[in-house]
């Protein structure tokens, strides 16, 4: 036992000595550092002299030793220059400092006598197009070639297919132009793992491509997004590239299925077929796909069918985005199947857009690790579930546009995670308190309600809650606030946008809002019985929207700040005249409505220096009780979109700089005095208008025939004028009578307008003009014999006929 012990503690010391030994020696080996070889050094100058570096990003690239330069990496033990990294860290290409970091010039072939170059990275900077050179191809060492985003272009050169070693390749965001040679050159990179050619346009290998990339047996990241490729074969003989784990093929304009071969890709852990034009149904093939995490197969607009149970049972899908399809039925069972894996990952549900239905499952709380739940834009119905309180980790949650009604349940106070919530536009009921907000220490963004004024949702919160959360956005739309001025918000200092309309807000604003030291992006306080004058203390974010609308605001023309875009003030009781200098207060104005208000006085002359950069930013104007005459300088605003002037005391002729005014939706100058003829420039200039309303003036003269090249016109009032003569054939001809306008096409009117049907005045919103026809031409008002018509009784009648044909087809339209 002695000698046995005795042995032990020998053998024990030997190897302490031996490991500290190797310690030492380890040691001193890391400490030698050897010095770059001096040919090598040189051909570094020489690729550096050739390089164009306008921020000195290669300032350190001189001294003894070349492997202390940024961007330079040697082997350790050889001293061989082995990796060149010059990545631009700017992608941007300008610092704050204005500086341009993005190298530029010519890729010297002094490379080839780097020997032992494995790694190129010259991505993120700018060659000017230049063909990406030859002599690459013969970097035999190379396994990474990073040339991403680096503006080079033309023909891609074979020889790179020679780089057998080759484990990385990167040339995405391609100069903008065809790449003229094939991809068959890709087919000798034998090792390659890795392969982005993203934004390259590659349409003339459209018809060959997937055969040429399916002869890479152990490519397991694919990025071919945006290449303009167009074919997406249905079928495979064989699948070679069985260690694909990436498949981006998103932005290809595909117009077919979802084919079957990438269903057997058993390896795929992502897979991106977002923005093409697949259709048909969801194959339930997709469950085989078991190691699949991230699915993208958004903007599609085409693919169908239902998320069906077995789809649930891809348990390792952290990423699921379906937005903008025609996926429908409901989605209990695919959320029971996910709830049901031992340990589901699921962190993004984004199937916005589509046409599901049905209610939101209670096992939608068992998805304990998701982070964004974007249901918005469906046909969902029910109410939320109490289990949404189970989400502790929901960032965000997006069910607006939908059926939904019901209570918001109080557990919806539990997400302490959550940072932006938008319920809006469903039929939501009940009262809410502070403990549905009780723990939303990190919400930012809030919506809820509807764009319309019936009310089913109170706010009944207590006036000394603090909030715990800082909102940067609030959005609450016919809900309950008032009666008085929400005092919870007093402590939300970060607030960017406010939007409380149509909230039975019968308040002042108060002074602790106005002491807030704001700065807002938007205020919309529209619909509610808010009084009193409006101090001129509040401040504005350029590019800032207002609306005021519909309230009892009095005093003069609020002129808070220059950065305001769009002021809505109609509705309300102010007074006064227009201020004179408000071209210089809102130099930036492009929407103003300031319409049924005791406003008075003539329109201000507006001035081209009353605008900083661009003296045509006035798009809209809503006014009433004014006098006086249209000035000249309206001229000056040749992008405005809209100009309602009527019931007003205007009068004299249209000033002729009108005519520069080419881009109106909406000319309405009806119910004042205007005189003279109807210009003829309207028809001649104004080639989008949509709505003439000249109705109740005293214009004189033919109708111009010029009107009929008003090919978008649809609303066409002259009437109660003092007209006379031939009313021009070609008015049957107008094609805007013909036109199927949609609710896309809203946007292009705004306003209310009054027109008369059958003796009915009948009033229309802005939301409803594009399904409207009608033309008003009062035939009884042209004052002419029936020879000075049209010759004869007979021609007469036919012109009548042809009147009343055109007013029957334009409202037998369904409008």
């Amino acid at each position: 036992m002695a000698r046995g012990s005795f042995q032990l503690v020998i053998l024990v010391f030997f190897f302490q000595f031996l490991d500290f030994e190797t310690f030492k020696l380890a040691y001193c080996k890391q400490n030698v550092r050897l010095i770059c070889r001096e040919n090598e050094k040189k051909v570094l100058i020489t690729f550096k002299e050739a390089l164009t570096d306008p921020s000195g990003r290669l300032a350190s690239w001189r001294g003894e030793d070349c492997c202390r330069w940024n961007g330079v990496t040697c082997d350790n033990r050889t001293g061989y220059v082995i990796e060149i990294k010059l990545r631009n860290p700017y992608p941007n290409s300008f610092n704050s400092d204005g500086l341009v970091y993005e190298l530029g010039g010519e890729v010297s072939p002094s490379l080839l006598d780097l020997k032992y170059l494995n790694h190129l990275d010259l991505s993120m900077n700018n060659f000017g197009g230049a063909q990406i050179p030859d002599f690459l191809g013969s970097l035999s060492k190379l396994r990474y070639l990073n040339l991403s985003s680096a503006s080079f272009g033309g023909r891609i050169p074979p020889n790179l297919g020679k780089l057998s070693e080759l484990e990385c390749l990167d040339l995405s965001y391609y100069y903008n132009e065809k790449v003229e040679n094939g991809l068959q050159w890709i087919s000798g990179l034998f090792s390659l793992k890795y392969l982005n050619l993203g934004g390259i346009d590659l349409s003339r290998t459209a018809s060959h491509w997937l055969q040429t990339l399916n002869f890479l047996p152990v490519i397991s990241e694919l990025h071919l997004f945006q290449c303009q490729l167009v074919n997406l074969p249905t079928s495979l003989l064989s699948v070679n590239f069985t260690s694909l784990s990436v498949l981006d093929l998103s932005n290809n304009g595909f117009n077919s299925t979802i084919p079957e071969w990438l269903c057997n890709l058993n390896s795929l852990k992502r897979l991106d077929l977002n923005s093409n034009n697949l259709y048909g149904v969801l194959p339930d093939a997709l469950a085989n796909l078991t190691s699949l995490e991230d699915l993208d197969l958004s903007e599609n607009f085409g693919i169908e069918g239902k998320l069906t149970r077995k789809l649930g049972n891809l348990c390792n899908l952290q990423n699921l985005v379906l937005t903008n399809n025609k996926v429908d039925g409901d989605i209990m069972e695919f959320i029971d199947g996910l709830s049901e894996c031992s340990n589901n990952r699921l962190e993004t549900l984004d199937l916005g857009f589509n046409e599901l239905t049905g209610n939101l499952p209670h096992s939608l709380g068992s998805l304990k690790n998701l982070l964004y739940l974007l249901l918005w834009h469906n046909s969902f119905r029910g109410s939320i579930p109490e289990t949404i309180g189970n989400l502790s980790s929901l960032r965000e949650l997006y069910l607006s546009y939908n059926q939904m009604s019901g209570k918001i349940p109080v557990s919806f106070g539990k997400l302490v995670s959550l940072n932006a919530v938008d319920l809006s536009e469903n039929m939501w009921e009940g009262v809410i308190t502070e403990a549905h907000f009780k723990n939303l220490s990190s919400l930012r963004e809030l919506s809820i309600g509807q764009l319309q004024p019936n009310v089913s949702v109170v706010f009944n919160i207590s006036s000394d809650w603090m909030p715990l959360f800082k909102l940067v956005y609030i959005k609450i739309q016919a809900c309950q606030l008032g009666p008085n001025f929400p005092i919870w918000l007093r402590n939300q200092t970060e607030l960017k946008t406010i939007v409380l309309n149509f909230a039975s807000i019968g308040d002042v604003i108060p002074d602790w809002f106005l002491n807030m030291g704001l700065e807002l992006k938007e205020l919309d306080l529209a619909y509610n019985q808010l009084s009193g004058k409006i101090p001129n203390s509040l401040r504005f974010s350029f590019g800032s929207n207002v609306d005021l609308s519909s309230n009892f605001f009095e005093g003069p023309l609020p002129l808070w700040s220059t950065n305001l875009t769009t002021l809505y003030l109609r509705d309300n009781l102010f007074s006064g005249p227009i201020p004179s200098n408000i071209g210089t207060a809102l130099p930036f104005l492009t929407d103003l409505d300031i319409s049924k208000n005791n406003l008075n006085g003539t329109i201000p002359v507006y001035r081209k220096s009353d605008t900083i950069d661009n003296p045509s930013h006035f798009k809209q104007s809503f006014v009433r009780n004014l006098s006086g005459t249209i000035p000249d300088s309206i001229g000056s605003l040749p992008i405005l979109k809209f100009l309602i002037l009527s019931s007003n005391n205007l009068s004299g002729e249209l000033p002729s700089s009108l005519r520069n005014c080419t881009q109106l939706n909406s000319l309405d100058i009806g119910d004042n005095q205007f005189v003279g003829k109807i210009p003829v420039w309207i028809g001649e200039n104004m080639s989008l208008l949509l709505i003439l309303r000249l109705r109740n003036n005293s214009f004189t003269g033919n109708i111009p025939s010029e009107i009929c090249k008003l090919s978008l016109l649809h609303i066409l009032d002259i009437s109660k004028n003092n007209l006379f003569g031939f009313i021009p054939t070609c008015v049957g001809n107008l094609s805007g009578f013909q036109t199927d306008f949609t609710s896309d096409d809203a946007a292009q009117y705004q306003g209310d307008l009054r027109l008369i049907a059958k003796g009915r005045i009948i009033q229309y919103s802005s939301s409803q003009l594009y399904l409207v026809n009608s033309i008003d031409l009062h035939i009884h008002i042209f004052n002419c014999t029936l020879d000075r018509l049209s010759g004869s009784q007979h021609a007469f009648n036919e012109k009548i006929g042809e009147i009343q044909r055109i007013v029957k087809e334009a409202f037998t339209k369904g409008r």
